[in-house]
């Protein structure tokens, strides 16, 4: 395998917060280093739906989760085992549910927390989080900066050649503030201010990055309908690749395949969605 590439999920922002706020994201679209198209995601646009459709690449209706209460290990073939099956290094820093996805469910704190597991068919080297006392009030979500480092450690360690990172934080600080206020602002823009120079360090080392949302949220903070501000956020890419015209729409369902196109793994027959990067 050639090409080494890391997905960077930032839950819950919708497209408008994305091209308004992330001003180093924008930066390097206008100096021609990245580019970036609107993704609309799967129906129910809601956190774990999106999540197993990201790395399925069918719809909820299929792979059968429903909802975020209805977390299990997926049956289908996902972007890890397709790269694992090629012979790729591949690593996860992320929400407990993802271990429960890809991994094995259901998801014990001690065994899963952190592991390295170089013989495992699907993710070889996780680290998960769970959120344990989340609410409104409370939001329990890790640094992003801590999350970022931690990636880029298991990249430098491992030398993955698939490595995805998943945060909570922008998504429960819009449940908690909504999007039209001072508060959500900022935290976009802390983000994008600590996730720059990650950036910069990961395409030093070789790797094609994409960055993006599993889902968007509305004015007063919901998403798993239909509503553009729900289901709509945008994809940033870096990378040598061509993509589709400025003005396309990215359906989530070609992300795993065109994640495994670019890795040269091989695309499971249940992936169905045409590839953008080409």
């Amino acid at each position: 395998m050639g090409n080494k590439l890391l997905l960077i999920i930032l839950d819950g922002v919708p497209w408008r917060n994305w091209r308004r706020l992330f001003g180093n994201l924008e930066g390097w679209v206008d100096s021609g280093d990245a580019r970036v198209w609107k993704l609309r995601s799967v129906l129910p646009s809601t956190s774990a739906s999106c999540y197993a459709s990201i790395h399925t690449g069918v719809a909820p209706a299929e792979h059968g989760c429903t909802g975020n209460h209805d977390v299990h290990r997926l049956k289908h073939k996902d972007v890890f085992t397709q790269v694992r099956a090629a012979g790729g290094v591949t690593g996860a820093v992320a929400h407990s549910f993802w271990s429960e996805f890809f991994n094995r469910a259901p998801f014990d704190l001690v065994r899963d927390i952190e592991y390295d597991e170089p013989a495992s068919d699907t993710i070889n080297h996780g680290r998960f989080h769970t959120m344990t006392g989340y609410g409104l009030i409370n939001q329990m979500t890790p640094s992003d900066t801590d999350l970022f480092a931690t990636l880029t450690r298991l990249c430098e360690v491992h030398d993955l050649t698939y490595g995805m990172l998943h945060t909570c934080t922008l998504d429960s600080m819009g449940h908690r503030f909504f999007h039209d206020c001072q508060e959500m602002d900022h935290a976009c823009f802390v983000m994008d201010e600590m996730l720059a120079p990650f950036l910069t360090r990961w395409r030093e080392a070789g790797y094609e990055v994409i960055v993006t949302a599993d889902h968007g949220q509305d004015a007063r903070g919901h998403h798993g309908g239909r509503d553009p501000l729900q289901q709509e956020a945008a994809l940033y890419y870096f990378g040598p690749a061509k993509g589709p015209g400025k003005d396309d729409v990215i359906d989530q369902l070609q992300l795993a395949p065109t994640i495994l196109s670019r890795l040269g793994a091989p695309i499971a027959d249940t992936m169905k969605a045409p590839i953008f990067l080409t």
